[in-house]
Parts: structure tokens; C-alpha cells; sequence
């Protein structure tokens, strides 16, 4: 009997310790997540977890530990745990999760149970609701994301993302604000000069609304009759990094207002000559914006490129400047693949942009290439790329008779195609704002045109192969290579 009840005083004694150690790693562990160290805080909330699998609260806390630590997959598992245990902030971190994967229509439906949630206990919901609005406005974006191709990016240190840039004279200059006003300040803008060297753009901080644009012209000697930029906009924020167009009307840049969707985000405006203010700012689509500070978007009409740059994925003090073709159509991605989409909008890879068979290396080239003003432009009409060192672009360039022919079909299926997207694009449009009978009749059309065009995308491929293979045979067999 002493034997029998020595066992059970031992078995509560380890009990107990077992017990107090357990309520003692609880207690380090929420002091360590509340002090926003997840990762130190991630083990014991795991051995918690495994420990009680239904506990909604330690569910909770590990996917949260999880989400701050990159664990995408892993906090969407526990933290609907905790959405099934009744764990009301669940609901806020599952609906950030999405947010951050880009899976913003189900970011909004979960915005959507998390306000309900803090409306039945009169708690704030307006941050919330906007976040939900910022999801409505990105899966918007992520709908329609314009079909860009990203060439090439490059990794810079977050003060001189300005070196990669190679800006063709012709079409102005970029400086830092520091350099070009010769100050010691620490502001983070940029001055952007005319081809002209006449007028400059650039941002600098108001004690009322942050960072404004501005604008000044050379006079005489000296730049004076400085004027801040009146933009029409009903979300204020701070506006940033100035660009504009060789037309003298268009302007981009940089802003955190206008329902932007992290930080910085793209925008263009328009000047109107009449009232002598810019007109209400466009955001940009996506895959130049995105859920991190995107700016400083440029375009060089010599070169026919462009660049932007944006902190996503990068480390503490780094940026990434994106080298890209601008599609001057702003043509969307022509397909129902949310995945494709999304890789396409994210940038991740920016291979997900290329198109099928292309060569960028002279490109990515060109745009690194200081081409001074007046220089005569190549003309280009098409770029035919026989090698990595031959490229051509013109049809007078096409050395073999057979190969010249192969490619101006080429050529005039690539027009048919542009004009039948154009077509298509228009016909949508005409969809989706008609009533149930106007859709009837543009339905088949759709469908019709949508045939002709894959039968169109099928055949340049094989005809631009035997058009290549033509002119190399022609080139060995004339020693012209």
C-alpha cells in the first residue's frame, strides 16, 4: 500500500512540474510575441500546438508566427484553426495572408467576416475597410494586368538606384535631389531636367501635406519662379518622384494616396493647358504596381524601353530596378489563368513575362548604352534575331530572297493580329457595359474572332523558324557571315 501510494505522489509531483513548465513556456512564449519576437516565440507555440491540436488560441499564435516569418503555408493552416475555435483576430491575419499572396478576392471576403466580427462588438472598422477596399481595387488590377515584358532587373542599394539608369539625352536627365541642389539634406527625392535643360521636376517636403512636386525654369543664369504642381486628387499622400514626357503634358510619378497599395505606387496625369493644373491622376496597373513601394517609373523613346524601381522582395536597404518594354497599347493579359496572373503581376520570376522565342540580350544591352541627343534611330520595324550577335530589323536587312519572303508573312500576320486584338478588346468593352440582347449579337462575334486570332498566334513561330534557318544557310553558302 506505502509502495502504491509513493507511485501516485510521484506521478503527481511530475505532473505538476510538467504542468508548471508548460505554463511557464506559455508565459515566455507570449512574452516574446508580444514584443513582436516571432521567430523566438515560434518553437514553444509549436510544441504547444502539437500538444493540444484543437486549442484555437495556440493555433492562432503559431500561424501568426508563421506569417511573420514566411511560413505562408503553415499560417494558413493553423490560423483557420483558430477561425474554427471562434479566435476573432484569425480572421485579420488569414485575411493579410491572402492580401500578401495576391489572392485578394478571398482577402475581401475574409475583411469582410473580421468587420462583421468588430461591428457586433462596436468596435473601429474603418482601417479595416479600407484594407478591404485596397483588396476590391488589387484583384481589380490583378484582373487586368497589362502584358509587359520585364527584360531584366538588377539589385541596387536603396540610395543610388539612379546608376542604373541609362537615360537616352533626348529624352532629359535624372539627378538626386542632394546633387543637383548641392545640399546636405537627407531627402530622398529626385530632379528630373528637360531635354531643353530649361525646366526641372522634383519633390520636397511641405510642413503641411509631405512631399509635393515642384517645378522650376532656368532664367538667365539661374533656376528661380519655383511652382508647386497643382494634381487633382482626392486622397492625399506624399507625391514623389517626377517624370515626364517629351510631349511636355504627361507626367508620372510616385505617390502613397490614391488608394495606392503599399507605399509608393505608379500614377500619370495629365496637364490641361486650360485651367493650368493637372488633371485627376491614374494609378497604374499592375505588374508595376504592387504590394511594396514601386517609383521613379521612366521612358526613353530612343530606345523604346523603360524602367521602374520597387523595394518587393527586397532586403532592408536594397531596391530592384525593373528594365521593360512599355506596351504603349496597355494591351491586358488575354487569359482566364489566375496563377499565370498572378506570377505575371508579382514579378516572380520576371520570366513569367517573357514571350516565347524572344531574345532580350541586345536590348538589355542597348538600354545601357549612353546614346547622346541627335543621334540618328536605328529604325526599327520588327527585331528578327538570326544569333546572339545578329539581329535584324527591317526587311531590307534580310540578305536571302526565300527568307524575306518567309518573314514579311511574318510581318503580316503580326499586323493582322495587333488589329484583331484591337478588335476583340473592343468588342469586350462593348460586352460588359451592353444589356442582355446587345451581348447576344457581340457573343458569337467574340468567338469568331477569338478563333481567328489562335489560328493567327499559331502559325509566326514556324514561319519566323524557316525564315531564320533560310537566311543562315544563305549567309554560309555566300561567306557572309
Amino acid at each position: 500500500m506505502k509502495h502504491y501510494i509513493k507511485e501516485i505522489a510521484f506521478v503527481s509531483v511530475l505532473l505538476w512540474i510538467c504542468g508548471g513548465l508548460q505554463a511557464q513556456s506559455l508565459d515566455q512564449a507570449k512574452k516574446l510575441y508580444n514584443e513582436g519576437q516571432y521567430a523566438e516565440a515560434k518553437p514553444a507555440f509549436e510544441r504547444l500546438v502539437k500538444q493540444a491540436p484543437n486549442n484555437g488560441s495556440y493555433n492562432h499564435w503559431y500561424g501568426v508566427c508563421c506569417f511573420e516569418t514566411g511560413d505562408m503555408e503553415g499560417a494558413e493552416k493553423h490560423l483557420k484553426v483558430g477561425i474554427n475555435r471562434k479566435v476573432q483576430e484569425s480572421h485579420r491575419y488569414l485575411a493579410e495572408l491572402y492580401f500578401k499572396l495576391y489572392r485578394f478576392d478571398e482577402a475581401s471576403g475574409m475583411f469582410d467576416e473580421y468587420i462583421e466580427l468588430l461591428t457586433k462588438k462596436k468596435q473601429d472598422v474603418e482601417p479595416f475597410q479600407r484594407r478591404k477596399e485596397q483588396a476590391d481595387n488589387a484583384q481589380r488590377m490583378l484582373e487586368r494586368v497589362e502584358e509587359v515584358q520585364v527584360i531584366d532587373s538588377m539589385v541596387v542599394d536603396k540610395d543610388g538606384f539612379l546608376t542604373a539608369y541609362t537615360l537616352s539625352q533626348e529624352n532629359g536627365t535624372l539627378t538626386s535631389f542632394r546633387d543637383f541642389f548641392q545640399t546636405g539634406t537627407s531627402s530622398s527625392s529626385t530632379v528630373f531636367m528637360n531635354q531643353k535643360g530649361d525646366r526641372i521636376l522634383y519633390a520636397q517636403e511641405t510642413p503641411e501635406n509631405g512631399y509635393c512636386l515642384f517645378t522650376q525654369s532656368y532664367l538667365l543664369d539661374h533656376w528661380g519662379d519655383e511652382k508647386q504642381l497643382t494634381i487633382n486628387t482626392d486622397d492625399a499622400g506624399d507625391d514623389n518622384y517626377p517624370f515626364a514626357l517629351s510631349d511636355g503634358v504627361t507626367l508620372y510619378y510616385g505617390s502613397t494616396g490614391g488608394n495606392s497599395l503599399g507605399g509608393y505606387d505608379l500614377f500619370v496625369t495629365r496637364y490641361n493647358t486650360n485651367s493650368d493644373t493637372y488633371l485627376t491622376p491614374e494609378q497604374l496597373g499592375m505588374p508595376y504596381n504592387s504590394l511594396y513601394n514601386d517609383y521613379m517609373i521612366v521612358f526613353d523613346d530612343v530606345k523604346k524601353l523603360g524602367w521602374f524601381v520597387s523595394d518587393r522582395y527586397q532586403p532592408e536597404g536594397k531596391v530592384c530596378v525593373y528594365l521593360f518594354i512599355p506596351n504603349l497599347n496597355r494591351t491586358r493579359v488575354d487569359s482566364e489563368d489566375m496563377e499565370m496572373k498572378r506570377a505575371m503581376a508579382m514579378l516572380s520570376p520576371i520570366s513569367a513575362t517573357w514571350k516565347e522565342g524572344e531574345n532580350y540580350t541586345n536590348l538589355v544591352n542597348l538600354a545601357h548604352q549612353a546614346i547622346p541627343f541627335g543621334e540618328i534611330r536605328k529604325q526599327k520595324d520588327f527585331e528578327f534575331v538570326i544569333s546572339n550577335n545578329m539581329v535584324y530589323y527591317t526587311l531590307d536587312e534580310i540578305k536571302s530572297p526565300e527568307a524575306r519572303s518567309l518573314y514579311s508573312k511574318v510581318v503580316a500576320i503580326n499586323k493582322q493580329t495587333e488589329a484583331l486584338n484591337k478588335e476583340i478588346e473592343q468588342l469586350r468593352r462593348a460586352f460588359h457595359e451592353g444589356n442582355n440582347s446587345r451581348r447576344d449579337q457581340l457573343r458569337s462575334q467574340i468567338l469568331q474572332n477569338e478563333e481567328k486570332l489562335n489560328e493567327l498566334l499559331s502559325q509566326p513561330y514556324s514561319l519566323e523558324k524557316k525564315a531564320r534557318n533560310a537566311e543562315i544557310v544563305y549567309l554560309r553558302k555566300n561567306n557572309l557571315r
